[in-house]
Formats: structure tokens, C-alpha cells, sequence
């Protein structure tokens, strides 16, 4: 019984999550922001927060290897430092998988939007036009969603990487756990060095999913 409470409480919020998203689709629609705007506003904020995250994850890996070549000073400064680029990092990541939810839902909208449309077309000609103007537009999109999913996965590793080196820092505040955590440089150099790759590709595709959506701007 407190299974099928649980599973009408989930379909409960997701019908009222739903109808507030199709009410803020509308309003929107009243003062001039369409869906097709929305999706390219939503995109380039997703190209901010991947920009963002970027430079969170460089100045941690700056702030590793400067770590490991520490030679004495105060060590608990360096583990708050350590911290400290650990917790942006993290805020900046769950930034990227928020914007990237935000994304998606708008696109779901946009194109559910676009197929009722379609049949509301007259003129087989101009139908056609529009059916395969969406699927291009979809064709892109999903090789976007993809990119940036792919570039969010990679950020996983890293972070757990960096919390585990704030927390052996914290237990072991001395010069034992530095030569400990030198161990794990490279491998941290080489995962943050992927994540970029793939951030790079995925704010790339999402410039040329921009300029799809905005072929005159």
C-alpha cells in the first residue's frame, strides 16, 4: 500500500510539474517569447555553465599540482584551498546538469508544439517543408543532448577524485599526504584534460544547434 501512495504522489507532482511548464510556455508566449526563443536562450546558457565549469575544473588541477608541490607552509590553508575548488566544482557541475534539464524540457515542448502544427497545414507542399525542417532540427538536437550528456558524465570521476583528495587532506594534515595525493595527479590531469574535450565539442555543437534554430541572426 505505501508503494502505490508513493507512485501516485509521483504521478500527482509530475501532471502539476507538467500543466506549470505548459503555463509558463504560455505566458511566455503572451509577451513574445516563443518556445523556438526559449530553446535558443536555454542553449546558450548550457554553453555558460559548461564555459564555467571549465574554468572551475582548470583552476582545481592548477590548484592539485601546486598542492603537490608544496614545501612547507601551513597545510590546513591548503586543504581549506583544496576545498574550496572542490565545492565551486561541484556547483559549477550541478549547474551544467540543471541547464541541460532545462534544455530538454523546453525541447520536448518545442517539438511536440511543431507536430500538432504540421497537421494543421493545408498545402501538402509546404507540410512536407515543415516535417522535414523538424526532423532536421530533432536530428541536431539529439546529437546535442548527446554531446552534453556525454560531457556531464565525464564530470563525475573528476569530482569524486577532488572530494577525495579534500578529505585525505583533511585526515592527514601533513607532509605524508602530499606524497600521497602526488600519486593521483596524473590521473586527475588526464580525466580533467577528457572533460574539456568534451565540453568543447558539446559548446561547439551547440553553437551550430544555435545557428540552425537562428539561420539569420
Amino acid at each position: 500500500m505505501k508503494i502505490i501512495y508513493q507512485r501516485l504522489f509521483l504521478l500527482v507532482s509530475l501532471f502539476s510539474l507538467l500543466a506549470c511548464q505548459s503555463a509558463y510556455y504560455s505566458a511566455m508566449e503572451t509577451v513574445g517569447q516563443h518556445k523556438r526563443d526559449i530553446m535558443v536562450d536555454r542553449v546558450e546558457n548550457a554553453q555558460d555553465a559548461q564555459q564555467q565549469a571549465q574554468q572551475e575544473f582548470k583552476s582545481a588541477l592548477e590548484q592539485f599540482s601546486e598542492l603537490i608541490a608544496f614545501d612547507g607552509g601551513d597545510l590546513a590553508e591548503q586543504y581549506e584551498l583544496t576545498n574550496d575548488h572542490y565545492q565551486a566544482s561541484k556547483k559549477a557541475a550541478e549547474q551544467v546538469t540543471d541547464r541541460i534539464a532545462g534544455v530538454e524540457d523546453v525541447a520536448e515542448a518545442l517539438f511536440a508544439e511543431w507536430r500538432d502544427e504540421i497537421n494543421q497545414y493545408s498545402s501538402a507542399k509546404l507540410k512536407r517543408q515543415s516535417q522535414n525542417k523538424l526532423g532536421k532540427t530533432e536530428q541536431h538536437y539529439q546529437s546535442l543532448i548527446k554531446s552534453m550528456h556525454r560531457a556531464e558524465k565525464k564530470m563525475a570521476p573528476v569530482l569524486a577524485a577532488l572530494k577525495d583528495n579534500s578529505l585525505y587532506l583533511k585526515h592527514n594534515l601533513n607532509a605524508r599526504a602530499i606524497g600521497t595525493l602526488e600519486g593521483e595527479y596524473q590521473s586527475i590531469k588526464r580525466d580533467v584534460q577528457s572533460l574539456l574535450t568534451e565540453m568543447n565539442k558539446a559548446i561547439a555543437q551547440s553553437q551550430q544547434f544555435i545557428d540552425l534554430l537562428e539561420p539569420d541572426s
